[in-house]
């Protein structure tokens, strides 16, 4: 209509086109905007409501794309008050179309969430949450009163009115205060946390937090007062210190960590509970399906209770030292002792002119006619089947050759003039092969009824060499071992530190003294009792060694000719055992774990095994494990135990082929303790076996040869081809103390028969022998009896370990595994030193008069 105007005014007048065209163009560019911009207007206008809000009232209200509701507050804080303010939310429908969006503002702090809230699980499982409630974060504030304002922003993008419920309060007791417990529940989308103020001379402190619930799962969090607060399932371990939780949780946190002398402890319930070792929920059938996660609310205690102070630190070293070095004072008690009774003796023997010819023979252990006496040492049926040989074929051809290896037949200047030479090498191929008797020591070992002097034939001064390679190799062995082992748990003590996870370590948090970078100081420091007597046993040995070397050297005949030889090699490889144990025991307890448990262990191993092999090289020192075949067996113990740990969990191949390899390992050692090392195990074995069984069991029914050392060995296999079943049946977790129980029950069933072969042999034990085997005794029962407390345990997860943690018993710095440490380490020295002193009742008698068995 104005084109066909305009058309129309152009022909009649000439004179207005420009006016014309100007008019109609005005018209136009208003028709667009009207059009346009008027329309978008009309169907985007989105409304804002701001209102002046308060605390402690619920808000009731809808919310669309359309429309958004600014909720304003205005709080008074405090210098020296700090009150929290709790923001919660409750969106009443549960089919959304968009979530809703709550933005809170505050001065120097922004909080968002939306509601339904979603948290993830494992393989991205998604729990919605309807209900919120999240803390707000209080910055500090320098002046000494101040109103402070913040706003709740509410939105969404839904077309469709939803309904909320917003309510703000403020935070009863949200400072905590020392040794006063508070109560408070607790969900996924509802976290606490709290603020604690160091008071004035406390610079440690423990939090505790408590729950009566084993599940849901959660997290207790200690961060530095600073904003934002991760107080969420996905974001609680970005900062800080934390921990998970079932029933108990507990971190010391130190003032030295947080500059502002406050911190906040945080408290978050898990959306899922394999975390604590709980079941897995089912994996859901589409990705982004939404699972409901039922009612996780968890009813918690939290208290902080000062920690020790550093006087209980000093009073618990100095406690650690007093124990143990009143051990080297009653040792240097007992050895002035004995050397002034030895001194004593010493005199008599000298001046024998107030003496009887009897009492004088009976001081050389002789009878009146210059014969060594027979009845202390009559074995019983043994009476006299080591110096008059038997009737047997086999006896009979020894007797042959008793006169070109016995000792008794060797001058003593033969025997002084061999000690005075020396060896160009102490390799084993030098000096294990006796050219001179390897024609009859098929016929000495196989006789019925041997001696000690039957196997003791080999150069004393050869045998100590070659036992003195046990010593010098566990010392290598030491070195290489511990030095790793060292760099290693300093490395996971800096990991805990650095990442705050403290779930890192099976400590036992209830008693649990730092120290520097060390989290748990006590526990490192109760191993000390090892180390130091471990070196005190080395002393007691070298003492035991030189005083045996001086009576070698004067030629005496009690020492060259009677009583067990002595060879202090073993003893020494002992001691150094029993030192590193302490050294691994302690980086263990560094940071306790399961791969780091292999450490604990590796050393008690070595010790079981040394201490068999002692007990066997007492009465066999000619045909005791060479040093590289003993380590190389206790090495292959250590590597099963590594492969146990790591593969062994539930794996049934794996018990199987351990269990079948664990009988055969007895079969053959048992074999080769009962022929003495006489046989070969090559494509023969099978038929020699089946001719012995025809021959002494069919066409003949006869007994065992060696029926002590049968009796010893059935009962061997009774209780390995036991303990092979449990094995295989129960498939323990831990592996590593099943290893060890295998080797501390043949130990104890070994000395067991020992001693009981001794006192049945017609031999005594003396009263400081005696002494040590009670207290000893006693001893390792009170030990284990700590031991089986179990404050701790890597074969759960680290908050179902948690739950067996308990506080410190002894000083209030010790806990019961602490006094393990302590008692096991006394048992055992006390154990060494009865495997030292159990046969000093034969220094005065032949060796040609002691049984062996």
């Amino acid at each position: 209509m104005v084109l066909r105007s305009c058309w129309k005014s152009r022909h009649k007048s000439s004179s207005g086109p420009t006016r014309c065209w100007l008019r109609s163009g005005l018209a136009a560019l208003a028709w667009l905007c009207l059009t346009q911009f008027g329309s978008v207007a009309l169907g985007e206008t989105n409304d804002v409501i701001q209102r002046d809000a308060e605390f402690d009232v619920t808000y009731n209200d809808t919310v669309t794309s359309e429309n958004q509701t600014i909720y304003a507050f205005n709080h008074t804080v405090s210098r020296n008050k700090t009150e929290g303010v709790r923001v919660t939310v409750d969106v009443l429908s549960q089919t959304l179309e968009s979530p809703i969006l709550f933005v809170v503002r505050q001065k120097q702090a922004v909080l968002s969430f939306q509601v339904p809230l979603i948290l993830r699980g494992l393989y991205q499982r998604k729990y919605p949450y309807y209900h919120v409630g999240r803390t707000l974060c209080q910055p500090p504030t320098r002046a000494a009163s101040e109103t402070q304002y913040f706003f709740v922003d509410v939105s969404t993008l839904s077309s469709q009115g939803t309904n909320y419920q917003l309510r703000v309060s403020r935070v009863e007791s949200f400072t905590l205060q020392t040794d006063k417990k508070f109560s408070f529940t607790a969900s996924p989308s509802q976290p606490q946390y709290f603020k604690y103020v160091f008071p004035d001379g406390v610079d440690t402190v423990v939090v505790k937090v408590h729950s009566d619930m084993t599940f849901p799962c959660s997290v207790m969090s200690i961060q530095d007062i600073q904003c934002p607060v991760y107080d969420l399932d996905n974001n609680v371990a970005f900062i800080g210190m934390y921990q998970t939780m079932t029933k108990k949780g507990a971190i010391t946190v130190q003032r030295k960590d947080f500059p502002s002398n406050s911190f906040y402890v945080v408290v978050v319930v898990k959306t899922e509970d394999e975390a604590c070792g709980g079941p897995l929920r089912f994996y859901p059938l589409r990705p982004d399906e939404l699972i409901d996660a039922g009612n996780r609310s968890k009813i918690l205690d939290v208290v902080v209770t000062p920690a020790i102070k550093s006087e209980v630190y000093v009073m618990g070293m100095l406690f650690c030292l007093g124990i143990f070095l009143s051990f080297y004072l009653l040792t240097l008690l007992v050895a002035c002792v004995e050397n002034k009774r030895m001194n004593k003796k010493r005199e008599v023997f000298q001046n024998p002119a107030d003496m009887s010819p009897a009492e004088t023979a009976s001081l050389l252990g002789k009878n009146g006619d210059g014969k060594i006496p027979a009845s202390p040492y009559e074995y019983g049926s043994f009476a006299d089947n080591c110096s008059t040989l038997s009737s047997e074929a086999v006896t009979d051809s020894a007797t042959s050759t008793d006169n070109n290896y016995g000792y008794m037949e060797r001058s003593l200047d033969s025997v002084g003039r061999s000690r005075q030479e020396s060896l160009s090498s102490v390799e084993e191929d030098d000096y294990d092969t006796l050219d001179d008797i390897n024609s009859d020591k098929n016929i000495v070992r196989t006789k019925k009824f041997l001696c000690v002097s039957d196997l003791a034939r080999k150069d004393k001064r050869v045998l100590s060499k070659k036992y003195q390679i046990y010593f010098w190799n566990i010392a290598t062995i030491a070195v290489f071992y511990a030095l790793p082992v060292i760099q290693l748990v300093i490395t996971y003590q800096t990991v805990v530190n650095v990442t705050g996870n403290q779930d890192i370590c099976f400590y036992n948090f209830m008693c649990a003294h730092p120290l520097g970078a060390l989290s748990a100081f006590n526990n490192i420091l109760s191993n000390l009792g090892y180390v130091m007597l471990g070196l005190l046993f080395l002393l007691i040995v070298l003492k035991r060694d030189i005083v045996h070397n001086r009576a070698l050297v004067r030629n005496d005949l009690n020492a060259l000719e009677c009583g067990i030889p002595k060879h202090f090699g073993l003893f020494y490889a002992m001691a150094t055992a029993l030192m590193m144990e302490g050294l691994l025991s302690a980086c263990y307890h560094v940071c306790p774990n399961y791969t780091n448990f292999q450490f604990d262990t590796s050393f008690m191993y070595m010790i079981a095994g040394l201490c068999m092999l002692k007990l066997y090289q007492k009465r066999h020192p000619d045909i005791n494990a060479s040093a590289y075949t003993a380590y190389a067996c206790l090495a292959a113990v250590i590597f099963f135990s590594v492969l146990g740990v790591v593969f062994g969990r539930g794996n049934t191949v794996f018990w199987i082929i351990f269990s079948v390899i664990h009988i055969l390992a007895t079969l053959l050692l048992s074999t080769q303790l009962y022929y003495m090392g006489r046989w070969r195990l090559d494509s023969g074995i099978l038929r020699r076996m089946v001719y012995i069984v025809y021959t002494d069991s069919i066409r003949q029914c006869s007994g065992p040869m060696y029926i002590d050392r049968m009796v010893l060995l059935v009962m061997g296999n009774i209780v390995n081809w036991s303990l092979a079943a449990y094995g295989l049946i129960e498939r323990p977790n831990d592996f590593a103390s099943y290893l060890l129980a295998i080797a501390i029950c043949n130990l104890l069933l070994y000395f067991a028969f020992y001693i009981i072969m001794k006192l049945r042999s017609g031999e005594r034990i003396k009263c400081l022998a005696l002494v040590c085997i009670l207290f000893t005794a006693v001893v390792w029962g009170f030990a284990l009896y700590f031991f089986f407390q179990g404050l701790s345990t890597w074969q759960k997860t680290p908050a179902e370990s948690r739950e067996h943690n308990r506080d410190c018993i002894l000083l209030s710095f010790f806990d019961d595994h602490d006094i393990w440490h302590f008692l096991s380490s006394i048992a055992m020295f006390g154990s060494f030193l009865v495997l030292l002193t159990m046969d000093d009742d034969l220094d005065t008698v032949r060796r040609d008069k002691i049984y062996v068995f």
